[in-house]
């Protein structure tokens, strides 16, 4: 295994695979500030050009956190097919790279193919790719998945619908989400943020959303995105929920910060099986986002993406319904502006969907990042056309809780008329039936949440 490159006159050693892994990365605020990214442009190039030349089994025998000592690292390798593995072991990087972009390859070999790739392979294509590759890529792939309805199917781009408000008033979840339905969005779930993380805020807030639900006779998927244990409480108390919801990390040391492990999220499945209100088979909701760990000290010395793709390896061993990267959510430390935003947008949507998980993205900045809007919707554009499963919605793209920018209700309805995309099926006849759209376009009766109201009393 070479490790080591001359450049333009200039020798390049790298310590291990975890620092070429480090050194290939696009720059990144976050790895900068932990004393990883390459100094400069020609030791990135050097760092890629190594990359391109080391073989899958190297970087498959070189886990960025040792199989010894981590769980997310003993899910992930157990969980690849060696059959499949066994066919590509001894390709390099750059053979992989032109495989998956090659114009013959397609949806049904890449989804054989994606099982025998573990995280930091998939990491290093990433790594290896160009902004049109990461869309070029990830557009061949679509991931699907069953809850009440099935997203990520092919011709779709739908919206979890984010009613969030700052003190869990029900009346201002009702409205927010009544505003959100207007605009079409809500298809992918309609999903709050809780200010208050206790067994019964959050199963008064999921009784407020079932009820909407079935009083408009919605067909969506209901959460309240509270800790995994205290949604469990709250279910084992009567509470309905369609998905378990978690964010994750990629290492075993990052999720002990988010205070769960793999029992938990086991433990959880089964109650959901047991006692949720899905019709489907996948009940798990998970979000991510480079640098979770370098903002807790879990990432052992790896880069922000390798970790972040650790994420997926984790994630795909539990078959989840949801899956997205909060890109922007922590800020500049980690992206510090909208090219790394963007880069990281796209970053996540191709590792997810190679790791088969059915893949979203908060297209999102805080008010401290050098980003705005114009950045989200270009993001959001990509995304899009490289086939992302859904994105966020709020009022006017402020979150008023969480104070960050991401998505406007409007904005899904625009990309749907620019790509000539629907939502999910049943939830396209709903907006249909309504008079919310014709054709899959808004009519004049969209943003208008009073209708709503003109047919029962809240």
């Amino acid at each position: 295994m070479r490790l080591s490159t001359r450049l333009l006159g200039q020798s390049y050693q790298f310590r291990d695979v975890k620092a070429v892994l480090a050194k290939a990365n696009e720059e990144k605020s976050g790895d900068a500030l932990a004393g990883l990214a390459a100094q400069g442009e020609l030791e990135r190039v050097a760092a890629k050009q190594l990359l391109s030349e080391l073989l899958v089994s190297e970087l498959r025998e070189n886990p960025v956190v040792p199989y010894e000592d981590d769980e997310v690292t003993r899910i992930i390798q157990d969980g690849i097919d060696e059959e499949v593995y066994a066919g590509i072991r001894n390709w390099s990087m750059a053979e992989l790279r032109e495989y998956i972009l090659s114009c013959e390859t397609g949806q049904e070999e890449l989804e054989r193919l994606s099982r025998g790739l573990s995280s930091e392979v998939i990491a290093g294509l990433a790594k290896l790719m160009g902004n049109m590759d990461l869309v070029y890529a990830a557009s061949k792939i679509r991931v699907s998945a069953t809850c009440n309805t099935t997203i990520g199917l092919r011709g779709t781009f739908s919206t979890r619908l984010q009613p969030n408000h700052t003190t869990d008033n029900l009346d201002g979840i009702t409205a927010s989400v009544l505003d959100g339905l207007s605009y079409g969005c809500g298809d992918a779930l309609i999903g709050l943020n809780p200010v208050n993380d206790t067994p019964e805020s959050v199963g008064e807030v999921l009784r407020r959303l079932d009820e909407l639900r079935r009083r408009y006779k919605i067909p969506t998927q209901i959460c309240v995105l509270g800790h995994i244990t205290t949604q469990m409480q709250a279910i084992r108390g009567g509470a309905p929920a369609d998905l378990l919801f978690q964010s994750i990390a990629g290492s075993e040391m990052g999720n002990s910060a988010f205070g769960f492990s793999a029992a938990t999220v086991r433990e959880g499945l089964q109650l959901m099986r047991e006692e949720g209100t899905a019709k489907g088979k996948n009940l798990l909701y998970f979000e991510t986002g480079q640098g979770s760990e370098l903002s807790s000290g879990s990432h052992h010395g790896a880069d922000q993406l390798t970790m972040e793709a650790r994420c997926y390896g984790f994630a795909r061993a539990f078959e989840p319904f949801l899956v997205n990267t909060v890109v922007g959510f922590i800020g500049p430390e980690y992206l510090y502006d909208g090219k790394q935003l963007i880069r990281a947008g796209l970053e996540d949507h191709f590792m997810g969907k190679l790791s088969g998980l059915p893949m979203g993205c908060d297209c999102c900045y805080t008010n401290h990042m050098d980003a705005d809007q114009n950045d989200v919707e270009s993001l959001t554009l990509l995304l899009a056309a490289a086939g992302v499963n859904y994105t966020i919605a709020v009022p006017c793209g402020d979150d008023v809780m969480l104070n960050y920018q991401t998505n406007a209700s409007h904005d899904a309805a625009a990309v749907r008329e620019i790509l000539g995309l629907r939502p999910i099926a049943e939830f396209d006849a709903w907006l249909e039936e309504r008079g919310i759209t014709k054709n899959g376009r808004l009519t004049a009766k969209a943003g208008r949440p009073e209708l709503f109201l003109t047919e029962v009393e809240l």
